[in-house]
Parts: structure tokens; sequence; C-alpha cells
């Protein structure tokens, strides 16, 4: 018995040996075993799709292994489970791709990290549909995939939506319109250069051009695609293509002469993804791509990327000695995949599969189909997944609504030297900004245009100043400039056979002066529109601009609303607008029209002032000034010949009292006005008033129903019918200026017109013609001018803006328009003017003025009178024996001159020096009687 105790102890030895090693052959085999009561499995097996030999490959496959190492070293995690990796190679490939992930179905994986290709990830996502296992991929970048179509696809990393946002943001910053695409054509490219033109739809730009080439184009393929882009006109290029094949591009635009100071280059993030990959970075890549701006995901700087970065320099599998984005995402997605299950499974979820009745072997197929099992927990898994949130390498990792990670963020970045340079940072948040997403997200939301900014850019050719993004084509074709073809007006616009260019002109001469001063040539066509006999349709001509059959129209094309919502024009030349032009004739004037200035009231109210003056002049004046004594008769004329001839200021008469001067000075102010007003009114209704017409402006030519010429071929026509609601029947379609003539001699009762309607610069020229035969009523009652039209968002629109700026700046341009533009001399403005009388109302302040200095001065006068009268005694001079008391004299003396008028007229029709010397001598004798002895 004691020999059997070391044989039994062998033998369990060897029995728990082999259990063990059966254990881990099962392992291996994807074979869960639970061995213990629990329902927690101590192996999950998760798969990896990538393409191993390839860019992001290279560093993603050390990535994820490393991350399935740290989770089972860490029981924190998934505590005793442990994470099987089944790791497939889908070398690129959709088919194959296909095939690896159905064997990887096979092997009972609860979610699959990958795959790195867009093209691999819509086949594969029917697949993980029909199985119910989530998909996460860390590269696939497709908008598209985001739809409701992929219920398990779950993307950690950013979409190209928020890539292709951020590109169209710089396209805008650096103010271009215009960019050519450069794509492999497959779904990761189409679908997001698909997105690129939306976006940049939303900042009013566009993709002019869409230059795709296959998967593993040859060289040749490629560079007959660069020549033919090169003859086009944009030179602002974004690239969006796969990192393995991308810097073949710049190799042969390089060969082609396409890296100069001309041309610009944006690239998606797969360029980063070369360049990351290298440390240091290759200098013959560097050297490929010198002034090309590119993106890079953003991942916030933190402790634990640092820590990540220490660790990848131990990682011995690795195959580059540096990591692009793409491995942090790549990383960040096993440890959040690891995260979701041990959450899964602590909600005490088993891990089980299925066999799908869809899937079997049916008609002698030897395709193991059968062996694709159902995970039957994958809707909970993919529920647990959704509603996890991890902060890992690349930061906050959680889905928004639409299952895209919050915070999406790119790094800008200029290509420059042997480095690499970050020129700012763009956010859906706050778009384009030099500082860093993280801080951003900390204040107010602030995308507006004044809030985008960024660092200064090397561009190609090693030089800061911006290129201009556009040229014309090198393909030897001049732009194709239209010019109206006119019959009238020819100074405007005309053929000309003996210029070489065929035509000449006002607004030739601004074009070509404006496009002088362009720091670049403009070869350009001169083609006529019209035959010449009459004037052609312009807004038919401007249609022919937007129908890409000219260029550009050059002449007196009026900017108007219909026509800016299909072509763009420049900055006005010329300022323009409607103007109406009626027939005028002198009226018979009246032999009583020097009455018209004043209103009845006015002359009688006038007429009476003068009388009052002169009688309050004589008044002050009578009893100190000699002029204004004599005989009643000679006093009356002297008064009435002193009123009125105030009004000419011919009056003879001086005045000496203090107070005549002040009424008269007043007085003399008041027939300056009346004298100004009167001449001014006169003069207005015997020249002015002359002018009469039918038609006084707009709303009478509205009001009547007597026809309308207009300029045949102009924009009037239908402006009168289709905004002032003008009958058509009412219009007639004049050839020139003769026509002009006629139809306004003969007026609407003899088959002319009332009135024409045209633009005021074509008016000038006619009323210069006419000898100012024919007046302007009314105000312009549009405001517009001539502009030259150029096809949409055409870059030359904004340059000759700014040239014919600078024409206008430096006197030029008005130069230009006295050489061939005689402006009238006739008034341009409103010609007759309703004069009407002058009324009471109109002055009542000033003769209200007049008469209380009246009043006030007969006031003072009058009482100084009184109180003479009152100390003047008329017996003063006969002797008396004694004096009465003074109280009893000035007694009498009050009786006696109340009940004396005459007494009253005699004492103020004495003189004033009289009257001083009585005053005197009663002061004496009345003095000489107080002093005598009693």
């Amino acid at each position: 018995m004691e020999l059997d105790k070391p044989i039994m102890k062998t033998n369990m030895l060897f029995l728990i040996f082999g259990l063990w090693v059966m254990v881990v052959a099962m392992a291996d085999k994807g074979i869960t075993v639970n061995t213990s009561s629990s329902r927690r499995p101590k192996v999950v097996n998760i798969g990896a799709l990538l393409t191993v030999n390839s860019v992001i490959g290279r560093s993603v496959k050390p990535a994820i292994i490393a991350a399935v190492d740290d989770i089972n070293s860490n029981p924190s995690i998934l505590g005793e489970t442990h994470l099987n990796l089944i790791l497939h190679d889908t070398n690129c490939s959709g088919f194959i791709g296909t095939i690896e992930a159905l064997e990887l179905m096979e092997k009972e994986v609860v979610a699959a990290i990958g795959p790195q290709s867009s093209t691999i990830a819509h086949v594969i996502s029917h697949v993980v549909n029909e199985l119910q296992v989530p998909l996460i991929s860390f590269g696939a970048t497709d908008p598209t995939l985001a739809a409701l179509q992929y219920p398990y696809f779950l993307r950690m990393t950013q979409s190209d939506y928020y890539q292709m946002s951020a590109i169209a943001d710089l396209v805008e910053y650096f103010e271009y319109k215009e960019v050519i695409a450069i794509f492999v054509d497959d779904d990761y490219g189409r679908n997001g250069i698909s997105s690129l033109g939306d976006s940049l739809a939303k900042n009013r730009a566009k993709i002019s051009y869409k230059a795709a080439f296959t998967p593993g184009a040859s060289e040749t393929d490629i560079s007959e695609l660069l020549t033919e882009i090169n003859l086009m006109e944009s030179r602002v290029y974004v690239v969006h293509v796969n990192p393995d094949s991308g810097l073949q591009i710049f190799s042969i635009a390089k060969k082609l002469n396409m890296m100069t100071s001309d041309y610009v280059w944006i690239t998606t993030d797969w360029l980063m993804a070369v360049l990351d990959s290298q440390e240091p970075p290759n200098p013959d890549a560097m050297g490929l791509v010198q002034g090309v701006l590119s993106l890079r995901q953003h991942t916030p700087n933190s402790n634990y990327k640092k820590t990540f970065i220490t660790k990848w320099k131990n990682i011995k599998e690795k195959e580059t000695n540096s990591f692009n984005s793409y491995a942090l995402y790549a990383y960040d997605s096993v440890f959040f995949l690891a995260h979701a299950i041990d959450t899964f499974l602590k909600s005490n979820q088993e891990i089980t599969f299925s066999s799908d009745p869809k899937l079997k072997n049916n008609n002698g197929s030897h395709l193991q189909l059968s062996a694709l099992q159902t995970f039957d927990q994958g809707q909970k898994l993919l529920e647990t997944l959704l509603s996890t949130n991890y902060t890992g390498l690349t930061g906050e990792i959680r889905f928004d609504s639409d299952k895209n990670l919050v915070h999406p963020a790119y790094d800008v970045l200029n290509m420059g030297g042997t480095g690499i340079r970050t020129i700012g940072y763009w956010s859906n948040y706050s778009g384009l900004s030099v500082n860093s997403p993280e801080t951003l997200y900390k204040k107010p939301a602030n995308s507006s245009t004044s809030a985008q900014r960024l660092y200064s850019v090397i561009w190609p050719g090693e030089t800061s100043v911006k290129p201009r993004g556009w040229v014309f084509p090198n393909n030897g074709k001049p732009l194709r400039i239209v010019v109206p073809y006119r019959h009238s007006y020819k100074e405007v616009v005309t053929k000309d056979v003996r210029s070489p260019e065929g035509v000449r002109g006002y607004s030739i001469d601004v074009f070509d002066a404006a496009v002088n001063l362009l720091p670049y040539p403009v070869p350009r066509k001169y083609i006529l529109y019209g035959d010449g006999v009459r004037n052609p349709s312009y807004s038919n001509l401007v249609a022919a601009v937007a129908e890409n059959i000219y260029d550009a129209a050059v002449g007196d094309v009026t900017i108007i609303t219909n026509r800016t919502r299909i072509v763009d024009f420049t900055q006005p030349y010329m300022e323009s607008g409607l103007v109406i032009v009626v027939p005028v004739k002198k009226s018979k004037t009246s032999p009583w029209a020097f009455l018209q200035p004043f209103t009845i009231e006015m002359w009688l109210v006038t007429g009476g002032f003068f009388l009052l003056v002169g009688f309050v002049v004589w008044i002050l004046e009578h009893r100190l000034n000699h002029e204004f004594r004599g005989p009643p008769s000679q006093q009356i004329i002297t008064i009435f010949w002193f009123s009125f001839s105030t009004m000419f200021f011919s009056h003879r008469e001086n005045t000496v009292s203090t107070l005549g001067r002040l009424v008269l000075l007043l007085w003399l102010f008041v027939v300056l006005i009346i004298n100004s007003s009167y001449t001014a009114s006169l003069t207005s209704i015997l020249t002015v008033q002359q002018l009469t017409s039918g038609i006084e402006g707009l709303d009478g030519m509205l009001a009547s129903n007597e026809p309308i010429g207009v300029q045949d071929g102009s924009f009037a026509y239908n402006y009168l019918i289709q905004e002032l609601n003008v009958a058509e029947s009412r219009i007639r379609s004049l050839k020139d200026s003769e026509d002009y003539l006629n139809a306004l001699r003969l007026g609407p009762k003899l088959g002319g017109v009332a009135a024409i309607v045209d633009e005021l610069p074509y008016i000038e020229l006619f009323m210069s013609y006419t000898k100012c035969e024919f007046r302007i009523v009314g105000q312009e009652f549009t405001k517009s001018g001539w502009g030259f039209a150029f096809q949409r968002d055409s870059p030359l629109a904004l340059d000759l803006s700014t040239a014919i700026l600078q024409l206008s700046e430096n006197g030029e341009l008005q130069r230009i328009h006295d050489k061939w533009l005689a402006s009238s001399s006739c008034s341009s403005k409103v010609t007759e003017i309703d004069v009407s009388s002058l009324s009471l109302s109109s002055f009542w302040g000033l003769f209200l003025i007049c008469g209380v200095a009246c009043f006030i001065s007969l006031s003072i006068y009058f009482c100084r009178v009184l109180c003479q009268y009152r100390r003047f005694n008329p017996d003063e001079e006969e002797p008396h024996e004694l004096p009465e008391p003074e109280s009893a004299r000035r007694s009498e003396r009050r009786t006696f001159r109340s009940t004396s008028f005459k007494d009253l007229i005699d004492f103020y029709d004495k003189k004033e020096a009289e009257i001083k010397e009585m005053l005197r001598r009663n002061r004496r004798q009345v003095n000489g009687h107080n002093d005598s002895p009693l």
C-alpha cells in the first residue's frame, strides 16, 4: 500500500498535466471551457482584419498585439478572462477580405477589429450584419458606412465627412473657389470626394474636375492624368488616395514641374499616415511634398500617450520605427472592446453561438457555410459598445446618435524643409484655430469667419506668398469674350474693322485698361454678338455666358438681379439707372406775372406794414426832425413817400431819434428778406415754370395710358412689364437716337410716345445730340451699373473688380469716360418745379417782430411825452403876484389838460427844443418863488 501511494500521486500528476494540455489546446482552437461554476468564460475570442503589408497595417498590427497583451496582463480589466486574438490578413483585396472574414466568423469571435479599408468594410459589414458580430474599424473612413444599412459597423476613427469639412474650410480660408479632386476610384475615394463636394458647396466653392484613377494604376496612367489636369484652369488640388500609392503622385507631379509656386496641394490624412510611420522623416519623401498642406487626426497630448510612445520603442515585432494615428485608434479599439466585454459579462450575459438556418449547404455546394454561426448575444454586446464611455490614447471615446465619435478634430500641417509644421487645428466645434481643440471645448463655440485663424504657410516653391490658385489653361485657347454688336450709341461699344481686335468703344477701353493692371497675361478673343441692324438682347447674351458658350461678356451689360443668379459680375465701371425723358414746351407768360410771387394776403399785409412803419417813424421823428414837419398835406406826403421808398432803400429823410432808428433798422431787415424772396419767386415763375410736360415723373407715367418708348434690346422692356406692371401694348421698342427724336416730337397723338425710359448714360448722349430739346423728369427709379459678366465662380471677376477700383482711384476711368462719352449740359434732374406763391405763413414771424418793435417804441415815446406834458405850464410866462402852492397848481393843470385835447395836440406839435426850453424856464421860475422871503 505504501508503494501504491507514490504511484497514485504520479498518476494524479499526469492526469492534471493532461487536462492542462487539453485546456491549452482547446483554447488555441478558440474553444471556451468553463472549469468553474461561474458563467464568466476564461477565454473570449476576438478577431482582427487588416492588410499587414501596408503603411497602416505595419503600424496597426503591433499596436493591436500590444493592446491584447496589456489587457491580458492587467486583471483589473477583464479579471480572469483573457482575450484570444485571431488575426487575418485581408491583403487589401475585397475578395480575399471577404474570404478571411468568413473564416474568422467560423471561430466564434464575439467582435472583430478592422478592417482598415473602406471597400472591404462595405463587403464585410453584410457578413457581420447576418451573424450579429460587431465590427469595430480603426481605419474605414468612408462616410457612407455610417448608414443605417450597417447597424453592426462601428467606426473607432473619424469619418471623412468631418475631414472633408475641414478641407472645405481650408479652401474658404485661403479664398479659393474651385479645386480639382485627385482620388482613387473606389468606395473610399468616391464617397470621400462626394462629401468634399457637399462641404465645398456650403461655402460657395466647387470641385471643377474629378480626376479619378483605378486602384493600382500604373505610373503612366497617373502621369497622363496629371498632365490632363495641368492643362486646366484650377491650380488647387485635393489628393485623397491610399497611403501606399500616394507619394507616387507627388513624384510624378514633381517631374511635370507641378510643385512650383503656382500650385496649391492639399492632402487628406493619408500623407501623415506615411510620414508619421517614418522616424526621422525620410528626406526623399519630404523632398516630394514641400509646401503641401495636410491633415492628421488630432489626438491630445497626455501622459497615457507618452507612456505608449515609450512602450512602442520596446516592441520587438514592429516593422517601423514610429507609428501613425491609426495605430492609436487600433490600440484604443481593443481596450474599448475589452471594457465593453467586461461590462457585458458583469451583467451575467453568456456567450453562445447558434446555427443560422439560412446558411445550410444546399444543392451540393462545397462551401462550409454551415460552419458559420450567429452570435446570440451580438445585439446586447452592440448596445453595450454604444453606451460605453472610455478615455484612451485618442481622447474621449463616445458615440453620438449617428454612431460617430464625438469631438472630431484634425491637425493642420505644412510640409517644409526636413520637418512638419503644425499651423493650426480644425474641429467641428470652432473651425480653424491656432489653439488646440481641448482648450476650445472649455469656451463658447465660435466658428465665425473672423475667428478663423492659422499660422503662416510655406507654399510650394518655398514662398510665403499665397498662390493665386488658378491660371489660364495651357491648352492654347484664349478667353472667349462676347461683345454686343450695337446699332445705336456706338460710342459705348461697336464693331471696328480697322482695329486688330475688331471692336472699339468706351467699354472696350475700360476692359483693356483693367486687364493691363492684372499681374498676369489674359489672352482673349472678342466675338461680336448681333447683326448690327438692331441692338442684341442682352439677357440672351448673358445666358450664353452662363451656358459656357462664351467665357465672358464685355460691354454695357447692366447688373440686374436675374442676371446675377446665373453669372458673376465685376465691380460696376459705370453707374446707371432708368430715367424718364419727355418733350417740353414754353408756356405763355401772363402780363400780370409780377403779382404771382405773393398771395393777396401777403400783398395786403406787406402794404399795410409799409404804411404802419412810415406812420410810426413820423410820430417818433416829428418833434425832433425838421424833415418830418411842415403843413399837414406835406407831412402826409412825407409819410407815404418815406414808407414806400424803404422798399428800394432810397428814402432821403434821415432819422435822428434812437427809437426811430431802431424801428427803421428792423423794418429794413424785413424789407431785405421780402425783396429777396420776391425776386427768387418771380425768377422761378418766369424761367423754370416755363417748362411743362404731361408726365412729371414715374407716378405720372404709370397713371397715364400713353405709349412709352424703350431702347431695343434693353432690360427696361421686361422691367416695365414685370416690375411696374405696365401694359405691354403701351411699350414701343426704338432702335436708335433718331427713333427717339421722331417719337418724342410726334407725341402720342401722332403715333409717337409720351416719354422714353432708358438708362442715364444713353440719355445723356441723346440729350447732347438734341441740344437739350427734351428734359428728364423725376428721379432715377433703379440704381444699378454696367459690369463685365463672367461664368459663375470665375476668379477673373474678382481680380478685374480690384483693377476697376484702381482705375477709379487713379483717375483713368474718368479719362476714358471723357474720351468717349460727352456729358450732357442739360439738367439731368427734375426740370419742372411746382412754384407756388409765397403766403403770409412764411413771413408772419418777421411782421410780428416788426409790429412788436413799433408798439414798444411808441409806448416808450408816449410815456416820455406825457411826462413832459405833466410838467409843462402853458401860462408860465404871465406874471403872478403870489405863487400858488405846488399841489394846487398840479391839480389845476391836470384838470385843465384833461379837458383840453387841443392843448395836448399843440404841445405835441411843438418842437422838442422849445418844450425843453419852456421846462427849464418853468423850473427857474418855480425855484425863484421858493427862494423869495415871506
